[in-house]
């Protein structure tokens, strides 16, 4: 019987990485200014002004940058910016997310309750709205604050290249496996044992 060759190669540690939103993932999740237009006159709701929430988050973290400009360095100035682009963008997007299952719901509701077979998805008493109904106002304001936070995090990114100079990129940082260190540990704790 052969014995196998040692591998020549050395094992390589991968690190996986956690994904950050990206302004291009809040554009595809939360609804545009004409979506946005459609949804408040469909149901009644005010109008939102996009451009305004957009120029004043652009003017916000633009004027951040200039208070804190004498106190941070380059580095530290694109590092601080990183991170709260980051937090609007990844609040846009977890908006984004919650719109859409709110949308799913409200188009399975309406379904349901077109089909005339079933009792439990009929309308209610009088006077009070059906299920199917508060699902889809529920979908609509969802959508109208989605978009709102999808103009916040549109600005911040447009000051973040106003500011530092390159397009603003999310942080993706290392997956935490905690198992992995205790499995080190008790490792080097069992082969210590022979020492």
């Amino acid at each position: 019987m052969a014995k196998p060759t040692p591998s020549s190669r050395q094992s390589t540690r991968v690190v996986q990485l956690r994904k950050g939103a990206t302004i291009e993932m809040v554009r595809l999740t939360c609804p545009d200014a004409s979506q946005a237009l459609k949804i408040a006159e469909s149901f009644g709701t005010a109008v939102i002004d996009s451009d305004g929430i957009r120029d004043l988050h652009e003017r916000l973290v633009t004027e951040t940058a200039d208070a804190l400009g004498d106190g941070l360095g380059d580095k530290a100035m694109q590092i601080h910016l990183q991170r709260i682009v980051g937090a609007y963008v990844g609040s846009a997007h977890g908006a984004g997310q919650f719109y859409s299952r709110a949308v799913t719901e409200a188009r399975d509701a309406t379904a349901k309750a077109a089909n005339d077979a079933r009792d439990e998805d009929l309308d209610g008493p009088v006077g009070y709205d059906s299920a199917a109904q508060r699902k889809r106002e529920f979908a609509a304001d969802m959508g109208i604050q989605a978009h709102a936070l999808r103009m916040a995090a549109e600005g911040a990114v447009a000051a973040y290249v106003q500011v530092i100079g390159e397009t603003w990129k999310p942080f993706d940082r290392p997956v935490e496996q905690p198992g992995h260190a205790l499995y080190r540990k008790a490792t080097e704790t069992q082969i210590s044992a022979f020492d």
